[in-house]
Order: C-alpha cells, then structure tokens, then sequence
C-alpha cells in the first residue's frame, strides 16, 4: 500500500514551460545571444536551474560559463514565473482526492525560493509537507538524498512510496530511492525512447489517472 505520493514540479504539477523559456531567452538576448524556441528549452529544464542556464547559453553561441549569469537568470524569473505557469487541468481536483488518503511532498530541482513562490502563488502549497528544492544540502536528483529525506520525515518505507514524475531523471531518482515510479506522459519532459522503459512504471495520461495509481 502506498501511503507517501511525492510528486516532481515542473512538468507534473505545473506547465511552466512559457515563463522558463521567457526568462532563459530574456537572459541570452541581455548577454547578445540569439534567443531559441521554448521547445528547445523544454528539452534542458529537469536536472535544474544552472543546468538549463549552460544548456541555453551554449545553444544560443555564448560560453555557458558566463560569469553571473546564473544569478541574472534566477532574477529574472523571479519576475515572471507566475506569469504563464499553471496547474495542469484536473492537478488540483486530483490533489483534493488523494489527500486524504496520503501524505504529498514535493522534491524537484527548482531553487526552493521559486518553488515556494509557484506553489503558494498557485494555492498548492496547503498539499504538501515537506517540499524540497534543488538547492538544498541533499543536492539534484538523480541523486536519491531528497527523497530518502522525505521518506525518513515521514516515518514511511521505499516500498511505500510513490515518486510521480515526467521525466527520465525523475524516474531514475525513484529507482535510486527503491520506490515505485509513476510518469505522466502529460508532461513536457516526458522524453523516453524505446527501451527506456521496464514495464514496472506507472503511467498516466491525466492528473486524474493518479489517483487511480494510488488507490490500488
């Protein structure tokens, strides 16, 4: 039986894809780069913010190691990250469902400051405790600390723990961990090729869907 569900942010909970691609092409364009399409951001954001900043630089023929440039992005973004950024349809009406049944958290890789600011701004904050960022002490999934943390804070097992995520990073953090994995097909980072896959995910194509995951 599951009784923890920690779910991914960007890409599971929301579609942030517009303001990350805003605030990444507004950092090039400042720097003289030339600007790439938002579909080509989707395909750097998952392994968090300084990995897409390199990624975006690189891809638009500046040195992604450009001093500051870390800290010019994240500034920017502060500015705009509510701007586009929503629930996916039927997020919240899931969340409502599965309450009661589990405890929710949050690990993705987004600097906490942001993630809270998208989470409160969005009236999903009240679901979920703990929520950890990308930032933190336990570092970046893959690597499997954040989630073993919020296993350990709420006094539950791997076995029973259900990591919901869109991405391969997402689900090789559940596999680091020892939990179950389910991926929303939904999501912008949903990237797997043939073979990537063993059969013992879950996968959804609706927020709704998950509930379903849970219960059973």
């Amino acid at each position: 039986m599951i009784d923890l569900v920690v779910f991914d942010l960007d890409g599971t909970l929301v579609d942030s894809h517009q303001d990350l691609a805003f605030a990444a092409n507004a950092l090039v364009v400042e720097l003289g780069g030339r600007g790439v399409s938002a579909a080509a951001v989707v395909k750097m954001v998952g392994e968090g913010a300084a990995v897409l900043v390199r990624r975006a630089l690189a891809a638009s023929g500046l040195d992604p190691e450009t001093p500051g440039a870390l800290d010019r992005f994240l500034a920017i973004y502060e500015g705009c990250l509510l701007d586009r950024t929503r629930p996916y349809p039927g997020t919240i009406d899931m969340l409502e469902q599965i309450a009661p049944m589990v405890r929710l958290a949050v690990l993705t890789n987004k600097p906490t400051r942001a993630t809270g600011r998208v989470l409160e701004g969005l009236g999903l904050a009240r679901f979920f405790d703990p929520v950890v960022g990308g930032d933190t002490a336990f570092g970046r999934k893959p690597n499997p600390a954040g989630l073993r943390h919020i296993i350990e804070t709420a006094g539950t097992t791997p076995a029973a723990t259900l990591m919901v995520g869109d991405s391969p990073v997402d689900r090789q953090t559940a596999r680091n961990a020892g939990a179950a994995v389910c991926l929303v097909r939904f999501g912008f980072g949903f990237s797997f090729a043939p073979g990537d896959l063993d059969g013992t995910e879950s996968i959804v194509e609706s927020p709704g869907e998950i509930v379903d995951v849970v219960a059973r």
